[in-house]
C-alpha cells in the first residue's frame, strides 16, 4: 500500500468525533459560534483523562516528593518517579537518569545553554541553529554567547521554508561546538531533517540539541534513533498541563555537566564552606518540581497513544491538506512556509488585512487561530513580514472547522474590501 492509500485507509478509521467528547472546552461557544480551536501549536486542549489524573492526585496523593518518609509523601514521589519513566519510554531513551523534568522547552534550553554553554564555550566558539528557530532557542544562545565570547551561525532556508542542507553543513567547521535546531517549526511547520542534521554533526564531533515542542505531539520520537544528544519540549503542546516539560540528556554529557540552579534536592551534602551534588536527574531539579504537572504529563502520554499514533498523524496531514487547498482558493491569500514535509500549521496572510485584525475577525466567528510573530521574529524579517495569521491542528480538529476557517477569512476579506 503506497503512502497516500495509508494515510487514507488511517484517516478513514480515525473516529474524531469520540476523541472530540474527550475535551470538555470543545464543547463551548465563543461569540455565539462553535468553537473551532485552532491555535494548538501555541497550547492544546486537555482531554478528561489529563484532567481526571491531576484532579485524582491533588485530593488523593498530594505531598512533596523524595524527602519525606510518610506514607503520602512515599505515594506522591511514586507517582512523580512514575510520570519519569512514562517518559522515558515514551522518547526511548536508555535511562530514567536521562529525564530532567523541567518547566517547559524554554526552561530546558536555557539549562543547556547555562550549564553545558557557560562549561564548554570559549571565545571564537560557534553555536549553529537555523533562521526558522523559536526565540527560546535564539535567546539563550546570545546570552550565553555574550557571556563567553561565542558567536551564534545561522544555517539559510529556501523559498518554501525548508532548510538549506548543503549550506548548513559549509556552516560546521573547526569551532563550531553546538547544533542547536528546531525538530519541527512553530511558526511553518516545516519538518526539519533533523536525522541528517545529527549525522552530519556527529560526523565532526559536534553534539546536538533539539528542540521537539512542536513535534512530539504529532510524531514518535525515538532519541536513540535520531541519536541527537538533547532533546527538549513542553507539556503543555502535548495535551498536558503548563509548567512541565522534560530535557533529555546522553547521561555522559548531563553527568559532567554542573548544577543550573541550587537549592533542596539537587544536593548531597552542604556545609558553610561547600556542597556536594545529588545524582542524575536530581542534580537539574532544585526545588519543590511541578508533580501534579509530571502526573498530568503521563496520562497525556497515555491518552495520545491510546488514538493511534499514525491514525491521528494521518488525520491531522488529512486536515492541512484540506485546509491548504480551502485557503488557496480565497483571493489574496498567500501561504508562508510550503515545505514538502510537514506538521499541521498552516501560515497565511492576507492582501491589505493586518494578521492582528484578521485574528480578531475569525474570533468574532468562533475561530481561534494565533495572530503576530510566532516568537520567530527573525523568521518574519526574513519573510519581510511583520506578522502571519496561523492555523494549526491537533488530534480533535475537525474538516467543519477547516470550513468554518474558510468562511471566517472569506467575511474578512469581504469586510476589509
Amino acid at each position: 500500500m503506497n503512502l497516500r492509500a495509508r494515510i487514507s485507509a488511517s484517516a478513514a478509521v480515525y473516529d474524531v468525533a469520540r476523541v472530540r467528547a474527550d475535551f470538555p472546552v470543545l464543547s463551548r461557544q465563543v461569540n455565539g459560534k462553535p468553537l473551532a480551536y485552532l491555535d494548538s501549536a501555541a497550547s492544546t486542549q486537555r482531554p478528561r483523562a489529563v484532567i481526571d489524573a491531576v484532579d485524582y492526585y491533588e485530593t488523593h496523593l498530594h505531598s512533596n516528593v523524595h524527602r519525606g518518609v510518610h506514607s503520602l509523601s512515599q505515594l506522591a514521589t511514586d507517582a512523580f518517579e512514575a510520570a519519569r519513566e512514562r517518559v522515558r519510554s515514551f522518547l526511548n531513551a536508555a535511562s530514567t537518569r536521562e529525564i530532567v523534568f523541567v518547566r517547559g522547552t524554554t526552561e530546558a534550553i536555557n539549562l543547556v545553554a547555562q550549564s553545558w554553554g557557560h562549561s564548554e564555550l570559549k571565545p571564537g566558539d560557534e553555536i549553529a541553529i537555523s533562521a526558522l528557530e523559536h526565540h527560546a532557542n535564539i535567546v539563550p544562545w546570545q546570552m550565553v554567547a555574550a557571556a563567553t565570547g561565542a558567536r551564534l551561525r545561522v544555517a539559510p532556508l529556501d523559498a518554501a521554508g525548508q532548510l538549506r542542507f548543503d549550506e548548513f553543513e559549509a556552516l560546521l567547521g573547526e569551532r563550531t561546538r553546538l547544533v542547536a535546531m528546531a525538530h519541527v517549526s512553530n511558526a511553518l511547520g516545516t519538518i526539519l531533517p533533523v536525522q541528517r542534521v545529527v549525522a552530519a554533526a556527529h560526523a565532526r564531533g559536534i553534539p546536538v540539541l533539539l528542540d521537539g515542542a512542536q513535534a512530539v505531539a504529532h510524531e514518535p520520537v525515538d532519541v536513540r534513533a535520531l541519536g541527537c544528544d538533547f532533546y527538549a519540549f513542553s507539556g503543555h503542546k502535548l495535551y498536558a498541563p503548563t509548567g512541565i516539560g522534560v530535557l533529555y540528556g546522553r547521561e555522559a554529557l548531563l553527568e559532567a555537566m554542573p548544577p543550573w540552579q541550587g537549592g533542596g534536592d539537587m544536593i548531597r551534602t552542604v556545609s558553610v564552606e561547600r556542597s556536594t551534588w545529588n545524582e542524575l536527574p536530581h542534580k537539574f531539579e532544585a526545588g519543590t518540581p511541578n508533580i501534579s504537572g509530571a502526573v498530568g504529563l503521563a496520562a497525556a502520554i497515555d491518552y495520545l497513544e491510546s488514538l493511534g499514533r499514525e491514525q491521528a498523524a494521518a488525520h491531522e496531514l488529512l486536515l492541512l491538506r484540506a485546509a491548504t487547498t480551502a485557503l488557496e482558493a480565497i483571493p489574496g491569500i498567500h501561504l508562508h512556509g510550503t515545505a514538502a514535509h510537514k506538521a499541521a500549521v498552516l501560515s497565511f496572510t492576507l492582501d491589505g488585512v493586518h494578521p492582528h485584525d484578521l485574528g480578531t475577525v475569525l474570533d468574532h466567528e468562533g475561530v481561534a487561530i494565533r495572530a503576530g510573530h510566532h516568537c520567530a521574529m527573525p523568521l518574519m524579517e526574513l519573510l519581510g513580514l511583520p506578522a502571519t495569521a496561523r492555523a494549526s491542528f491537533a488530534c480533535y480538529s475537525t474538516l467543519e472547522e477547516v470550513a468554518q476557517l474558510e468562511r471566517a477569512v472569506r467575511h474578512a476579506r469581504e469586510i476589509f474590501a
